[in-house]
């Protein structure tokens, strides 16, 4: 894995671009602490920091084509890359390396844009076309990788994260006020766009070509959607077979790499059948990884030791507390490069930190597997919803929506009531194409009633919902309801928070590659054919999942009931030893001078969470998106993170100039 930074016409001298690239390249080193390389002629310039996985001697970047006519930088895996050089082989192409990325770029001579469609794997892709002077970019189906670009005084500017943008003269970053409404609603802003004014994000399944007459988007894949008449007809046990067999594929091409692969065993069902496969394809010793937590409402150490004494790995584990979410907090958002309205990511980022002190590189994850075989509590909440809808003044119905969120301490006592004017948000829209996400956006967007006045007038007539259900009419009509969800996760929450939040940057943060074998597009494909009882049947969750894995598991794994991963919000922030840098960010000076937010909304959420009263899972979001946004604006915006010293600038290992 690794992370790229570059640059298209810009027009200052080379030693000055020379400049500018590696110091953009300093500030994502932690993608790739290996090695690192600069490409640079006089209208491109292309940077790559790599963290060694395939080809730990020859695969330093950038590199080239036989000819030099092409030039790459490339962050991920392809994980097909041994089948796809043969194919090259026999074409006549020759190779200097045994890399993935060498594979690429005689992919792109052999077959031009058209050989995206080829890869299987993770990535986000840069390539110099110096005959045609334009450049080529691309990234992977679902945007497990990140890539961001924007545009200043002429030139075209991208990189692997945002920091790097803060190297580059005269790009000076704001907060989009619209898209801050939008993180406050959906958890993540609409692709391509991001937090900030003119960064955008290249959308996932996407690829750009820039050159002298502009910018062309173009897409090569999206997740699928299947009317009922074109769904999978066989029966449940010929389906277990079939993802089976494409299910261990996944993890097996999963497992290359010159380095050691381990994983994480959260005590869940995904990571157990993920631990279950490997142990099947493979003959090494596995190592695996959890974290547990001091507070027990959070906690799955009994479940995760369970599992390790069922496969028998070589196993490590940490604790976390709510002082050490605090603690790390800021690193997080730091590496997030946005608001979020969970802790979720911190204590991932403490595993990633484990896995790092063991010296390992790679670790095979399950991200990826509610989405696609239907795990979420939000797709049986729909069903719940679907099904009231049909006697909306029945007292029995809704309280089956009791049995989804037994964590949450107020749904234990919660009367029916309260019950029906919470869960009861615009009960009868079934036709919607956001049905299923409705009611938890309209909950969410209560956060921004904490922006200021001056970003609600900027925000003002737009409503970002209902902008977002007119658009999908169309394409999730005559789509069943399970399917219609899925797609709203993938599409949403899964790139623009899971697996950004949660899955690559926690991990880059320290180094470490995650590989994530449900979002093999091939199982993807495959999931979003089934018919959805065959996913969601009744209210038993991943139902093709646990039969499929039936004698492999441990029984209490496999039947357990679905437990949101979820860590300490109100203690983690309410507590009397908060960090000096996060109580500031709180101070009402700090809200007034970034405004943001009103700070007399926010000083009655502090005291709030700092009482014996109860507090809403609203008041747990809004606490963490505000002080999120504090961090970021802070870093990001008022740069308080200074700017780079001469002693810890890149010493480039591979200079190319033309």
């Amino acid at each position: 894995m690794c992370g790229i930074a570059g640059f298209y016409q810009c027009s200052d001298s080379k030693d000055t671009r020379l400049n500018i690239l590696t110091k953009m390249l300093t500030r994502i080193k932690h993608r790739g602490p290996d090695q690192s390389g600069v490409y640079l002629s006089n209208k491109i310039g292309l940077g790559s920091v790599r963290l060694s996985i395939v080809d730990l001697e020859t695969g330093t970047m950038p590199l080239s084509n036989e000819e030099e006519s092409l030039w790459i930088v490339f962050n991920g895996e392809i994980f097909n890359h041994p089948e796809l050089k043969e194919e090259l082989v026999q074409k006549g192409h020759t190779f200097k390396t045994t890399s993935d990325t060498e594979v690429i770029v005689h992919l792109y001579q052999e077959y031009g844009p058209d050989f995206i469609s080829q890869l299987n794997g993770q990535f986000a892709i840069a390539i110099w076309d110096t005959i045609k002077e334009e450049l080529f970019l691309a990234r992977d189906r679902v945007g497990i990788r990140p890539f961001f670009y924007t545009q200043v005084n002429g030139a075209f500017v991208f990189a692997s994260e945002i920091k790097a943008f803060l190297e580059y003269p005269e790009l000076n970053l704001k907060i989009s006020s619209k898209a801050l409404q939008e993180y406050f609603t959906f958890w993540t802003a609409i692709p391509p766009h991001t937090l900030f004014k003119d960064v955008y994000e290249l959308k996932p399944g996407h690829s750009l070509i820039v050159n002298s007459g502009g910018i062309k988007e173009s897409r090569y894949w999206k997740v699928p959607i299947y009317t009922p008449k074109r769904q999978f007809k066989g029966s449940l046990e010929e389906a277990s077979e079939k993802l089976d067999a494409i299910f261990k594929d996944a993890v097996r091409i999963r497992l290359r790499a010159d380095v050691p692969v381990a994983a994480y065993l959260s005590g869940g069902l995904d990571s157990s059948i993920i631990t279950a496969t490997i142990k099947e394809v493979s003959t090494n010793k596995l190592k695996t990884f959890s974290i547990g937590f001091n507070e027990k409402e959070f906690d799955e150490s009994d479940y995760q030791q369970i599992a390790v004494d069922y496969f028998k790995t070589s196993h490590a584990s940490i604790k976390s507390s709510y002082k050490d979410i605090a603690r790390v907090f800021p690193d997080v958002i730091w590496h997030t490069e946005a608001p979020i309205l969970r802790t979720s990511p911190a204590p991932m980022n403490l595993l990633a930190g484990l896995v790092q002190k063991n010296n390992i590189k790679v670790v095979v994850t399950g991200e990826g597997a509610d989405e696609i075989c239907g795990g979420y509590n939000i797709f049986k909440e729909s069903k719940i919803r679907k099904f009231w809808s049909k006697d909306p003044t029945s007292n029995l119905r809704p309280l089956l929506l009791k049995k989804l969120y037994p964590y949450l301490p107020w749904m234990k006592s919660v009367n029916i009531t309260a019950l029906k004017l919470f869960f009861g948000y615009k009960l009868s829209d079934v036709k919607s194409p956001i049905y299923s996400h409705v009611l938890r956006w309209h909950n969410t967007a209560h956060i921004t009633s904490y922006l200021s006045q001056k970003i609600k007038d900027k925000i003002k007539g737009n409503d970002p919902i209902d902008r977002l259900e007119k658009e999908l009419v169309k394409k999730l009509n005559n789509v069943d309801s399970l399917s219609k969800a899925q797609w709203l996760e993938m599409c949403l929450f899964m790139s623009g928070y899971l697996l950004s939040s949660q899955g690559d940057r926690m991990a880059m943060a320290h180094s470490i590659e995650g590989r994530y074998p449900f979002l093999d597009h091939r199982i993807i494909d495959f999931c979003m054919q089934l018919p959805s009882e065959y996913k969601l049947k009744g209210l038993n969750e991943k139902y093709l999942l646990k039969k499929m894995m039936k004698g492999k598991l441990p029984e209490e794994i496999r039947n357990r009931p679905k437990q949101a991963y979820r860590s300490p919000i109100r203690s983690a922030f309410a507590q009397e030893g908060l960090p000096l840098y996060l109580k500031s960010l709180l101070e009402v000076e700090k809200i007034k001078e970034f405004g943001l937010f009103n700070e007399n909304h926010v000083g009655n959420l502090l005291k709030k969470m700092r009482s014996n009263h109860p507090v809403s899972e609203i008041d747990n979001m809004a606490i963490t998106g505000i002080l999120s946004t504090q961090i970021v604006y802070d870093t990001f915006i008022k740069r308080s993170r200074g700017s780079i010293e001469d002693k810890d600038i890149l010493q480039l290992d591979k200079v190319i100039i033309q």
